[in-house]
């Protein structure tokens, strides 16, 4: 049996294993943590072939200009000296322009696609229960701006064959969520996107992986690589070493560190986010929301729990959280459902969690140039969760060498050079 070693416990990681696993590989993960609190936890759960349109927009740079000293705004970059956020910086907007929104979105929507029908696979394994939900994802706007978008965004939905898209009125909107007032004029339905308990599904992916036979390794940091002859030889962390016929790095947030010992760049920038959990919600929602102007998420999970999530802050993992940040989530909801009273929870009782932003917005999956037994899957920003199982499938056909279910190109890891 040949052996595989993947680097990181997250989503990615563990789905890669998943499939991996399955295909009669010998599996190892490797986590610098515990498997207990990384970034798929703390998500929306959502599983949404309508996020076409990637982080990387004229918009958002416009925008994220305005909000730079908005200590509450659900954008915002820290400004410092370092090399590395300049060097993203500048790639990130040059890649926010229409030509390139526009050829993201056929690639966004394939993986997309793929990955949600491999959850509904996973839906049928014997102890993988998720709470999956097939609901659709509703986009509430309340400015006329908002609805002109929703408009343009519906139209593209439809060209690339997301035809279980519509817009709501405001009545319309009512008669689906009775249970609570909403202020918006009216919403943009995906009646086509999921979502999950993510808290769950991580740990049972865990215990069912265990049971397979994959080992996994917490709280071991890659500190180095032996190389040589265009492969890899050992993984060195700390006093260990670990050798492995294929290396899979999906090690999140923490990549470009990672790709930098072995030579690599990958533009890489952690974009921390927060949440809050009504674990047992006194409110009632029906469908998962998203607040256009207010950019937060609401999510009803797992039966009895609202999960409140948002902002993309653009800092180092150093950088302590900023409660305030989590203020603007909850003061975005109040704006849009009058009746939630949701109180500042206390610092330990807010997750908070550093998604891997690529320069453009779109995944790097794929192998390298340099060493023939790594492959490369990180950098799925705010969409880990959601396109999770489809990268651990095309991971599992990367590693054995048979050509992919979908055109990779645009997800090339040496895109940039």
């Amino acid at each position: 049996m040949s052996k595989v070693i993947i680097i990181g416990g997250g989503i990615i990681g563990l789905s890669s294993a998943l499939y991996l696993r399955k295909s009669g590989w010998d599996v190892t993960v490797i986590d610098k943590g515990d498997f207990l609190n990384n970034c798929s936890y703390g998500n929306a759960g959502y599983i949404c072939p309508s996020h076409f349109i990637p982080l990387a927009t004229p918009g958002i740079v416009k925008q994220g200009l305005k909000w730079m000293w908005n200590p509450k705004s659900p954008f915002y970059v820290q400004p410092r000296l370092d090399f590395n956020l300049v060097s993203w910086g500048l790639k990130f907007m040059r890649s926010a322009n229409p030509k390139q929104v526009e050829a993201a979105a056929v690639p966004l929507r394939d993986i997309a696609l793929l990955s949600k029908k491999e959850y509904e696979e996973w839906t049928r394994v014997p102890g993988l229960y998720f709470a999956y939900e097939q609901k659709g994802l509703i986009e509430l706007f309340q400015t006329q701006e908002a609805a002109d978008h929703a408009v343009h965004t519906l139209e593209k939905a439809h060209r690339l064959g997301l035809h279980d898209t519509v817009i709501l009125s405001k009545e319309e909107l009512d008669q689906l969520e009775p249970h609570t007032k909403i202020n918006a004029i009216g919403a943009l339905f995906f009646k086509g996107d999921a979502h999950c308990y993510p808290n769950k599904l991580m740990q049972q992916l865990r215990v069912h992986l265990a049971q397979a036979g994959v080992q996994l390794v917490k709280n071991t940091e890659v500190t180095g690589f032996e190389t040589g002859g265009g492969r890899i030889k050992k993984i060195i962390a700390g006093d260990q070493s670990f050798e492995a016929g294929e290396i899979v790095l999906a090690t999140g947030s923490w990549s470009r560190q990672t790709a930098k010992l072995l030579g690599l760049k990958i533009p890489m920038m952690p974009g921390r986010g927060y949440s809050v959990t009504l674990e047992n919600s006194p409110y009632k929602l029906n469908y998962p929301s998203i607040l256009v102007e207010g950019r937060v998420a609401l999510t009803p999970m797992d039966g009895n729990k609202i999960r409140f999530g948002g902002t993309m802050e653009i800092t180092s993992h150093k950088t302590p959280p900023r409660m305030n940040r989590v203020q603007g989530i909850l003061d975005a909801v109040k704006r849009y459902y009058p009746e939630f009273e949701v109180p500042l929870p206390a610092k330990e009782n807010t997750w908070y969690g550093y998604r891997p932003c690529s320069a453009d917005g779109l995944p790097y999956i794929g192998r390298v140039k340099k060493y023939n037994n790594l492959t490369v899957a990180t950098g799925h920003s705010m969409l880990g969760l959601s396109l999770g199982a489809g990268t651990g499938k095309l991971v599992n056909e990367l590693v054995n060498r048979v050509p992919p279910g979908m055109d990779l190109q645009p997800f090339s890891v040496e895109r940039f050079g």
